[in-house]
């Protein structure tokens, strides 16, 4: 593996920054990613590829947070047109649109995907009703910031939220209350629950902290080269990677703390970054308006990778390919893979 160079596919589409991004659980049809960016589209991609699926169009702002549930048939977005919507992720069309009286930054999906928690400007987490959206079921207040994010974790009993007044909080769903609270010096940029929903993966300045979820005790906390915006634990735990200000991707060991890779590829600030639920590869989302997936273990054949050597080339793709959906009537670019239409998304 020494001659082999990471090179990542480039999934292009989005015609501003994309902010944010979420995996489903593997599926019978792999796994899948969606997208969020200030271009107001949500888009759908093949996970393992990033075949353009299809393009969410309803939002009239900037789209700041994007979820879609275990199973990859609903879809979630809030944006800056003070709305949270619901998608249908297998025929593309809209669901529900929940209104808000702020900027949504935030959406993630209950389990079961019956509920949504929202974070917004109004400095509020709500949790909804999808059955029944007219008024939240649950509001949490306490927080003198705008929310960042919020994520449920322990089976949908408790939600997790950071923002920009530098705490982190742990919310209990059954009593309304804030059970708990962390103070940073500096803003947390984002919060990630593993895959098991044991641990906290933070970043603040140039810090990535590790928590206990159960209990907001420090696990681990590392320093790393850039301000950073986003970091992401592998389902292992052995190897976590991060992205912020200074256009580069690292990977790190999560024991040790030693820096194992780095590469440059994006042309702007790396804002959001996500392992695979399988762990095979991570995407990452920059200010230059691209995806990117890069190998979590260079030059072993998985998705559009093949293992070949240097000296001819890393991929089946060079680092410019990957996808290309610059209108939402684009076709999911014809690579190596089988195209895959179970899940085909209804364009608008």
């Amino acid at each position: 593996m020494a001659n082999l160079r990471q090179t990542p596919l480039t999934c292009s589409g989005h015609t501003r920054p994309v902010v944010h991004l979420a995996f489903s659980d593997i599926t019978e049809s792999s796994y899948f990613l969606i997208s969020a960016s200030k271009d107001g589209k949500p888009m759908l991609r093949q996970g393992d590829t990033g075949d353009w699926i299809g393009t969410f169009e309803g939002h009239k702002g900037a789209v700041w947070g994007v979820a879609i549930n275990k199973e990859a048939t609903r879809a979630a977005s809030g944006a800056a047109d003070f709305n949270a919507k619901i998608w249908d992720a297998v025929s593309g069309g809209e669901l529900q649109s929940i209104p808000h009286k702020h900027i949504v930054k935030s959406v993630h999906f209950s389990n079961d995907s019956s509920h949504l928690a929202t974070g917004s400007n109004e400095k509020l987490i709500r949790i909804w009703d999808l059955n029944k959206p007219e008024t939240p079921v649950l509001e949490f207040s306490g927080h003198s910031g705008c929310i960042k994010q919020a994520y449920y974790l322990r089976d949908d009993s408790r939600v997790v939220s950071c923002s920009d007044d530098k705490t982190l909080r742990l919310w209990d769903v059954k009593s309304g209350q804030e059970i708990d609270k962390l103070e940073f010096t500096v803003v947390p940029n984002s919060v990630e629950v593993s895959q098991d929903g044991q641990i906290l993966t933070v970043t603040s300045g140039t810090t990535v902290s590790f928590w206990q979820a159960e209990t907001l005790t420090k696990i681990k906390e590392w320093k790393v080269p850039t301000v950073v915006y986003s970091a992401s634990l592998h389902p292992d735990k052995e190897v976590f990677v991060c992205g912020g200000d200074d256009l580069r991707m690292y990977k790190f060991d999560y024991n040790t703390g030693a820096e194992l890779e780095s590469f440059k590829g994006h042309f702007g600030p790396v804002h959001c970054v996500r392992f695979s639920p399988d762990g095979e590869l991570y995407a990452s989302g920059s200010e230059d308006g691209t995806l990117r997936l890069w190998q979590t273990t260079i030059g072993k054949t998985y998705g559009l990778w093949k293992c070949v050597d240097n000296s001819t080339t890393n991929n089946t793709n060079n680092a410019n390919a990957g996808v290309d959906a610059l209108s939402s009537s684009a076709p999911p670019l014809q690579n190596n893979a089988t195209t895959i239409n179970l899940h085909e998304v209804v364009a608008n």
